[in-house]
């Protein structure tokens, strides 16, 4: 087999075996503003309080980053910023968990003192995580003077679910909630160089999940 033929075998293996992605998006808002947060902020921040529930910083970053792109005009503050800001009250094993705690915080001077100072008007918790629920095949690579290559094919699906909790900081109480779900296959065929085709299972859920949150922030959707 020539390197043509393997070019074309591969080409037609990537089109044949593109990685797909399905989502669903549920939402349930109780008190949504009507001409988005003005001039506030909004934190977004991921719930570390447990190991079935530790939401990756980098899909935090994501969704932070899909909202402040989409509409600029909205303040999001890092997480990291917040929390060293509060510290040590929004630490994982201290931050809030529901809104009564919130309200029981608040009563410390030094903590409302700083979220006026911040001009927080949401806190957006978000808990969750993606993981790989089945894997398939092998593959194996070679060595040899005359020249080397990898062989096989490989599969793999991933899941991701979050959920997101949105909390008015200023009148201290839960506002909405916003629930995504996607999953994937992913492919990795070989004829000499192994070719990923990844489903973006975890984008597509940051995606979503902004896209949402976008709906009840800005005056812009």
């Amino acid at each position: 087999m020539n390197k043509t033929q393997v070019a074309l075998i591969t080409t037609a293996m990537a089109t044949l075996l593109n990685g797909c992605v399905t989502a669903t998006v549920d939402e349930m808002v109780f008190n949504e503003p009507t001409e988005g947060i003005g001039d506030a902020s909004v934190v977004i921040l991921g719930r570390r309080h447990g190991s079935d529930q530790d939401a990756e910083p980098d899909f935090i970053k994501c969704v932070a980053d899909h909202i402040s792109r989409r509409d600029k005009s909205i303040v999001v503050m890092s997480e990291l910023d917040f929390v060293n800001s509060f510290y040590p009250w929004f630490e994982p094993r201290t931050a809030p968990m529901h809104p009564s705690n919130l309200r029981t915080l608040m009563q410390h001077a030094p903590v409302a003192q700083r979220a006026a100072e911040l001009n927080t008007e949401y806190m957006i918790w978000i808990e969750g995580s993606t993981e790989r629920t089945d894997s398939a095949g092998s593959m194996s690579c070679a060595i040899s003077p005359a020249g080397g290559g990898c062989f096989g094919f490989a599969h793999w699906s991933d899941e991701a679910n979050y959920e997101a909790v949105i909390w008015d900081f200023t009148d201290l109480q839960e506002v909405g909630r916003v629930n995504t779900n996607a999953s994937g296959q992913s492919y990795m065929p070989a004829f000499i160089i192994p070719i990923p085709i990844i489903a973006p299972v975890q984008g597509t859920a940051c995606d979503g999940l902004g896209d949402q949150l976008l709906k009840y922030l800005s005056r812009n959707y």
